[in-house]
């Protein structure tokens, strides 16, 4: 056949696609049989960008697992036979076909990476095949500016972070790869794709078709173009968020760069995705801001996001220009050592210079169209730096909570679960001069809080209620119950908000 060119598009064609997963499927190739075949730590290297200990661990290895572990993982040539062996039904002629790999004399070169994603949701495990452009460790040079990404770490944060809730439809925003578009699939009746990479949308189509589903429709376009006059359950997207600056000599990678002056991106984002959410529909994305003339970068994505909305903005680290610019110079497959790396530097530190920017934050955001007109919003900007997990759905529990709320306090409480309490004392002093609510998931939040407070939790098991239990605290304190509830309340608000106190189940 005639050799495909490296930058050409993949091309879908379901038949094909399914053959080639069959053949993936009969030699196992998944994340764990790989892990044990090359060994945990050379597996672990792999991320960190070295290869070199998985080709040490199978250079005696001839069979399917190895010989696609070293054509789709690594990117690696691979003997034509080998593959042929590896690929029965597709064949070498099949990949081809599907833009994925070129016959060079004795050997197939693959011009495509295929890695499994494995991912754990409300229905349970699973793992997908994933395909994407050949990264930097199989290039062994900085990426080309229209280089489609694989899996990386921001996909799996926004992955995490997406509320587990059923939806009608549902719209993935950027869709790279297509990796949020089948996650979303497995809760969402109907998922729209789009992106404004050809190249991009060809693999979200293949790997649709890789992994058997059926219900996702793409569209090519920019922010949401595609989807004029249209409205959505749900919106996520990992946005091309990242603060380029507009000089040339700077490469703008499609895949991470949306082509506006710092974070406007972010901001038209904002702007505009409130008119694509049904009532009681959910947007939830992850971004850049800038700390720009004395403005916090928080605040100046509160403006961004109307007073009417529900939005709750979680500032996960913040970095100074010069961190910000080398992160993403490296990113770029350019080192220090690279004579190219100074000017990008220069550029980069003269376009936040010329804004006036002194940081730059990342994080979450989610914003929600509230189903009735009358409910107070939630305005949540905070800074969250601890290790979290299980976020969706503590997402959800939250908003779930905040509408709880609305009618005011349960009338009786219980304390979570994962909730534990910490009491300092000084030496010698029975009284503790630190009290701390510790959360064991979700936010992992540490609340300190004082011996009414703590009291009032304490007493939280479902068969007192609410104003039974600052009752008789006020007694004990010797306090006037008006006087202490008008300082709990609020507190116990928060409680609530944040997961730690929980509405008593209904009795029996």
């Amino acid at each position: 056949m005639t050799a495909v060119p490296d930058r050409a598009h993949p091309r879908p064609d379901l038949v094909l696609a399914q053959a080639l997963a069959a053949d993936l499927d009969a030699a196992d190739f998944r994340s764990e049989p790989l892990r044990r075949l090359w060994g945990e730590e050379a597996d672990d290297a792999l991320a960190r960008g070295l290869r070199e200990p998985i080709l040490r661990a199978i250079a005696d290895r001839d069979d399917p697992l190895a010989t696609l572990g070293r054509l789709w993982v690594l990117g690696m040539p691979q003997p034509h036979a080998a593959v042929e062996w590896a690929v029965p039904r597709v064949g070498v002629d099949g990949l081809e076909a599907l833009g994925l790999a070129v016959a060079e004399g004795a050997d197939v070169r693959p011009i495509a990476i295929i890695r499994p994603q494995s991912f754990v949701d409300a229905d349970g495990v699973g793992e997908w095949w994933i395909a994407s452009d050949l990264d930097e460790i199989a290039l062994g040079t900085s990426l080309p500016a229209d280089h489609v990404l694989g899996v990386g770490g921001a996909s799996r944060t926004l992955a995490e972070l997406v509320i587990p809730a059923p939806v009608e439809r549902a719209l993935d925003l950027g869709t790279g790869c297509g990796i949020q578009a089948l996650l979303v699939s497995r809760r969402a009746q109907h998922v729209v794709a789009t992106d404004i990479s050809a190249r991009a949308l060809a693999y979200a189509e293949l790997n649709a078709q890789l992994n058997g589903v059926r219900n996702v429709e793409l569209r090519l376009g920019s922010m949401f173009e595609p989807v004029t006059g249209e409205a959505f359950d749900l919106i996520v997207s990992n946005p091309p968020f990242v603060i380029t600056p507009r000089v040339s000599g700077v490469p703008e990678y499609e895949y991470r760069d949306g082509g506006l002056v710092g974070d406007a991106l972010v901001q038209q984002f904002l702007q505009t995705a409130p008119a694509h959410l049904t009532p009681g529909g959910v947007a939830q994305l992850l971004g850049n801001w800038e700390s720009r003339d004395g403005v916090d970068g928080l605040d100046r994505v509160r403006s961004w996001i109307g007073e009417e909305l529900d939005a709750w903005v979680i500032q996960r680290e913040q970095l100074s220009p010069l961190s910000y610019a080398e992160l993403w110079i490296r990113d770029g497959g350019t080192l220090p050592r690279d004579s190219g790396f100074t000017p990008l530097l220069t550029a980069w530190l003269d376009d936040f210079a010329a804004r006036g920017v002194t940081a730059i934050g990342f994080g979450y955001i989610l914003v929600r169209r509230p189903a009735g007109a009358d409910a107070e919003p939630l305005r949540r900007f905070e800074t969250v730096t601890q290790p979290v997990s299980n976020l969706g759905r503590a997402l959800g529990a939250g908003l779930a909570a905040h509408d709880l709320l609305a009618d005011g306090i349960p009338d009786r409480l219980v304390v979570a679960s994962d909730v534990t309490e910490a009491r300092h004392h000084m030496p010698g002093n029975d009284d503790p001069s630190v009290i701390e609510l510790r959360q064991g998931g979700g936010f992992a939040r540490t609340i300190s809080v004082d011996p009414a407070l703590a009291g009032f939790v304490g007493a939280c098991d479902g068969d007192l209620t609410v104003m039974q239990i600052v009752q008789a605290l006020a007694d004990i304190f010797e306090v006037p119950l008006a006087d202490l509830w008008a300082d709990l309340e609020p507190r116990i608000r928060r409680l609530v908000e944040d997961g730690l106190l929980l509405p008593a189940p209904e009795a029996s």
